[in-house]
């Protein structure tokens, strides 16, 4: 195994493949980015019930937990039906070479060739919105839906890279428990922080300094995952 504990072959899944990736999305600069947009929504609730603080905060996560499973499992079923599990594997391996090239050019020349990495500046006042509207854990959980469609442009290339690498050698059955696996990894900074919110140890402004301090270092650990996995895929 390499560092990363990556298997040297494809039929050998391993919990440090699924780990590292799901490392990768955790850390995403998206992800962290609608999760601020969360806690300045739960931040409004503050005022009314921390405990629907709580709720609405596991409510909204939830939504994106079943979301990103339902669709892996989609996409896992779509490609084994049309035979495309070993050439998607080879073409994901490609795709997490460039997304990984892509987050380390956001480290080294931030916003370079006109984008970035993230959900784009343009979208996120729609999201705000949206968020900021919400008052129920229903409407957490419908909003967590909705922003699934936001956030998966710019948080898909790890968890399509995943996909790839089971669905190639692997049953259905078998996928299941390391889709859920995976996606516990990706929620758990949400889980945390809203947490932290309900118990008073995090707020909205401290979290923004938090992201904008570390912004480039976060692009900088996701384009390294990201391009020893893409890399580890051709060499395997």
């Amino acid at each position: 195994m390499d560092a990363c504990g990556l298997p040297h072959t494809i039929d050998e899944v391993s919990l440090w493949v699924i780990t590292c990736a799901g490392l990768v999305d955790a850390i995403n600069p998206c992800a962290i980015a609608v999760l601020l947009i969360l806690l300045g929504g739960l931040l409004v609730f503050k005022e009314q019930s921390k405990k629907r603080v709580l709720l609405s905060g596991f409510s909204f996560i939830s939504a994106l937990y079943l979301a990103y499973f339902l669709l892996g499992l989609g996409l896992i079923s779509f490609f084994k039906l049309l035979g495309l599990a070993t050439i998607f594997h080879r073409l994901i391996g490609g795709l997490a070479i460039i997304v990984g090239l892509l987050n380390l050019k956001d480290f080294f020349w931030y916003g370079g060739g006109g984008f970035v990495m993230e959900i784009p500046r343009s979208w996120r006042p729609t999201m705000q919105k949206v968020l900021l509207k919400v008052s129920s854990p229903v409407g957490a959980f419908l909003a967590g839906l909705l922003v699934t469609l936001f956030e998966l442009p710019c948080t898909g290339g790890p968890y399509l890279f995943v996909l790839g690498f089971l669905s190639h050698s692997l049953s259905r059955i078998e996928i299941i428990p390391l889709l859920l696996y995976y996606n516990l990894i990706f929620v758990s900074p949400l889980i945390l922080l809203t947490v932290l919110i309900y118990l008073g140890y995090a707020s909205i402004e401290k979290a923004i300094d938090w992201k904008e301090r570390n912004l480039r270092l976060l692009h900088l650990v996701a384009g390294l995952l990201m391009l020893g996995l893409g890399v580890w895929v051709f060499w395997s």
